[in-house]
């Protein structure tokens, strides 16, 4: 069957400013800038970590910020997708607020384009209160001579649901940190990262999940590819606290090199304090089977066709755990794109 084209509610960034929609949204949710709110959001400011310097700076360049708060119990239908495409010599400073209140869904899209020689910054807070669920996404898709750089900061509560989407492609420098403080017990993480380099790019990514109270369960998984002379970092932490007993957590790094003269650094970390856990972590670099290169080609599929079916089908398997199937075949032909311009030996 045809799937329905997915429906977005957009917000775009332009000339240093959010532009908030006009038209009516959904009840239970409300889209405004922090210039126009009387009374200063609860958790504002809170959830990212102070030692972020690039997060220092945009607490100091931003104009103003993006507030996004769904009500106790609404199920917001559409996602909400933020846009931000750079221009020639522009700097981009961009901050955003999400709220869930108790039991409520939503789902947000942040989209990050571009291939002009600009700077983007974007830092985003989610506060998911208890019950509530969220699916958040980040396309971080700027390439070529682009700056883009930026943290998704998450504090959840007690029940409450976390999936988390990340697609990176590389560009001149790309970094991403990405932090989760779970404030509440029997809440659950899941967190897919996929990271696609070409080129001369360089791609970033730092993880922290702070398990600080028990009951935590965490799935992390993240695939690479790197093609030409690319440079990938994974640093990614799972820190389980005193206090934080019968955790579950997870956390796999797996990456593909296209290229000899691609460099790869990974480094997953587990510090663990309380006694009755169960963690496993593991990271894994490998290269294109020639094998089944050759398999493919014999049977009349040109080598560099050859090359995107098996790269597909290497991230493919975290397309698919997309809880947004709409999104998801939304991104399909972007990866594919993406796929098809990457060079190997």
């Amino acid at each position: 069957p045809v799937m329905k084209a997915v429906e977005f509610i957009d917000i775009i960034f332009s000339q240093g400013q959010w532009e908030v929609p006009n038209e009516a949204l959904e009840l239970g949710l409300s889209i405004s800038l922090l210039s126009q709110t009387a009374v200063l959001p609860d958790g504002f400011n809170t959830i990212k970590p102070k030692h972020h310097l690039f997060g220092q700076l945009n607490d100091c360049l931003t104009n103003d910020a993006l507030i996004v708060t769904v009500d106790a119990g609404v199920e917001v239908h559409k996602p909400i997708r933020l846009l931000l495409e750079n221009s020639e010599g522009e700097e981009q400073q961009a901050r955003a607020f999400v709220s869930l209140a108790e039991g409520a869904k939503l789902s947000i899209l942040e989209s990050l384009t571009g291939t002009a020689k600009a700077l983007t910054v974007l830092f985003t807070e989610c506060d998911v209160q208890d019950g509530a669920e969220l699916s958040h996404y980040r396309l971080q898709l700027q390439t070529e001579n682009s700056y883009c750089i930026g943290g998704v900061h998450f504090k959840i509560g007690e029940k409450s649901k976390l999936d988390s989407q990340i697609v990176g492609f590389g560009s001149k420098l790309s970094r991403l940190d990405v932090d989760v403080i779970y404030a509440g017990e029997h809440a659950s993480v899941k967190m897919n990262a996929i990271y696609l380099l070409d080129g001369e790019e360089h791609f970033d990514l730092h993880t922290c999940i702070e398990h600080a109270v028990p009951h935590g369960t965490t799935e992390e998984n993240i695939r690479g590819i790197v093609a030409d002379r690319s440079q990938a970092v994974f640093n990614g932490r799972i820190h389980i606290h005193r206090d934080a007993q019968k955790t579950l957590a997870e956390m796999n790094n797996r990456n593909l090199l296209l290229s000899r003269r691609a460099e790869i650094n990974t480094k997953p970390e587990l510090e663990i304090y309380a006694d009755d856990v169960k963690c496993a972590h593991g990271a894994t670099i490998a290269e294109v089977n020639q094998e089944a290169i050759y398999y493919l080609m014999s049977r009349g599929i040109n080598r560099n066709d050859a090359l995107v079916m098996l790269n597909f089908g290497f991230i493919n398997e975290l397309v698919d755990q997309m809880p947004n199937q709409a999104i998801a075949q939304w991104l399909r032909p972007q990866l594919r794109e993406r796929f098809a311009k990457m060079k190997s030996d």
